[in-house]
């Protein structure tokens, strides 16, 4: 079950300088611990988003320079970090983008490597081919915090509800979906999936994610936000690099699991494929 906490999502607009990203990204968790967030949620790539020839050489190994400075800050505020995701190592010429999740003493306690990759093209819209430079991972992962247990993914995977299940199977009571949601797509599609996630797994959804222009003519939709398990939206960033912040209830997700109890009816034995 989850406790009663202070959550915190960041909204960046990352460019392709690492060293300038990361220190945005510090500041802001300053600012969130310091307004009283107790876990405090970055977007996904927050600390390198540019043009696919240079992804290999702003990758990292995990543990390594991004994940310490977090780590740092973690032990600094006593705080919980979820690390959006960043470019990480991977087989031969290719990388991961993985999201992690940092510890009050600064340990990495749990990383996933995101599942679905990003190959869209939509005419004079969107042209992006993840699959061409990232390795897609095999395996759910539900993070166990302090704070309760937390679902990991990472923006496509919002179109994928069986990823959600599972992770709700595994015990999931917080889920957090990291994005650098396109604009095109964002505009219709991204509150409406993050809220139908919410409501079909009774969870709370933390939705950080990336804001404006990007590298390669790339714009992003923003409006990071949390949802809680009724589904409507606790807490929105607005316009531009921010937070947003608002209380995660474990009253409130009891009562919305015990008024509507359709997680008790579902019928695990029809479906094999949910683990």
């Amino acid at each position: 079950m989850i406790k009663d906490c202070q959550v915190a999502v960041l909204q960046m607009n990352t460019q392709e300088d690492k060293e300038a990203n990361l220190s945005t990204a510090l500041q802001l968790i300053d600012e969130a611990a310091s307004a009283g967030a107790d876990l405090v949620a970055l977007p996904e790539y927050f600390n390198f988003l540019g043009r696919a020839e240079l992804k290999k050489q702003a990758a990292e190994e995990i543990p390594g320079p991004t994940t310490k400075a977090l780590a740092d800050r973690a032990v600094k505020h006593n705080i919980w970090i979820h690390g959006g995701s960043i470019l990480e190592v991977g087989p031969e010429d290719r990388c991961y983008n993985t999201s992690f999740v940092i510890n009050p003493q600064g340990e990495i306690v749990a990383k996933y490597h995101k599942i679905h990759l990003f190959d869209v093209v939509i005419p004079g819209r969107v042209d992006a081919r993840e699959s061409a430079s990232i390795e897609a991972g095999k395996e759910p992962v539900v993070a166990e915090t302090a704070l309760g247990k937390i679902g990991l993914s990472i923006c496509y995977d919002l179109r994928f509800p069986e990823l959600y299940r599972s992770l709700m199977f595994k015990g999931a009571d917080i889920i957090a979906i990291p994005a650098a949601f396109t604009l095109y797509t964002g505009k219709d599609h991204w509150e409406v999936l993050l809220r139908a996630r919410a409501i079909e797994n009774q969870a709370y959804v933390l939705a950080p994610g990336q804001f404006g222009k990007h590298p390669e003519e790339q714009s992003c939709f923003g409006n990071s936000m949390i949802i809680d398990p009724w589904g409507t939206v606790i807490a929105r960033a607005g316009e531009g690099v921010g937070w947003a912040m608002a209380r995660i209830r474990a009253a409130e997700l009891e009562r919305v699991r015990t008024n509507v109890p359709a997680l008790t009816h579902i019928r695990r034995e029809l479906y094999a494929d949910f683990k």
